[in-house]
């Protein structure tokens, strides 16, 4: 099973406006809701017009009241989202929203040749990094049908201490075909790229009107 739960945040509160600028809080918070930790939970902030909300895809129906009152108002919605999961077939058309963290790996002597990973800043540059794995999670798209929605870095210590993680979340949105959709549903439940725990890899669609089932 696979679940769906929304949580519009409470923008007067300081917690949700120190949220929207640290994923580690969001982490902490969305890690707590499950009795056990699984990395198969994903979640993201969406922005739309002047409100934000916490959208959680998660394996179990958790309890999202601490969540809730912590970042909004208390209250929160979940959907099943194994219906939508189930009838996904190859060929079937999708409008998509992605929140992803498209990065290169640059080897580097001071590391013995270890690769140094950096976040592609460039509209150009992450588009690519897109069309380059999109096969690799069973859809097409192209240039024409998609495009970056949005960009925003991140800075922030784990547990408070360290040195700071530096990410940047990058917004995709746009149409896409279901190539293989057995790949397809398991990018949809495991996610795409890296930084999951912080916001990123989650893939969310709505069939198109008028496409075939």
């Amino acid at each position: 099973m696979m679940y769906l739960s929304r949580i519009e945040l409470d923008l007067k509160k300081r917690d949700a406006m120190k949220a929207l600028n640290n994923p580690n809080m969001i982490h902490g918070a969305v890690a707590s809701a499950f009795a056990e930790e699984d990395d198969r939970v994903l979640w993201r902030i969406d922005r739309i017009g002047d409100k934000a909300y916490l959208l959680i895809a998660s394996p179990a129906n958790a309890d999202l009241s601490h969540a809730a009152w912590q970042f909004g108002t208390g209250r929160w919605d979940t959907a099943d989202y194994q219906p939508l999961l189930d009838r996904i077939e190859d060929g079937g058309t999708f409008r998509f929203r992605l929140v992803a963290n498209p990065t290169i790996s640059v080897s580097s002597e001071a590391r013995n040749g270890r690769g140094m990973r950096y976040a592609h800043i460039s509209t150009q540059y992450q588009e690519k990094w897109l069309l380059d794995r999109c096969g690799k999670y069973g859809f097409y798209t192209d240039l024409s049908a998609f495009g970056v929605v949005g960009n925003k870095w991140y800075s922030f210590r784990k547990r408070g201490e360290g040195s700071p993680v530096r990410l940047l979340a990058v917004t995709y949105e746009g149409i896409l075909k279901v190539t293989d959709s057995e790949l397809f549903k398991k990018a949809l439940v495991s996610g795409i790229g890296r930084g999951k725990a912080y916001g990123m890899g989650l893939m969310t669609v709505i069939r198109l009107k008028g496409a075939a089932r």
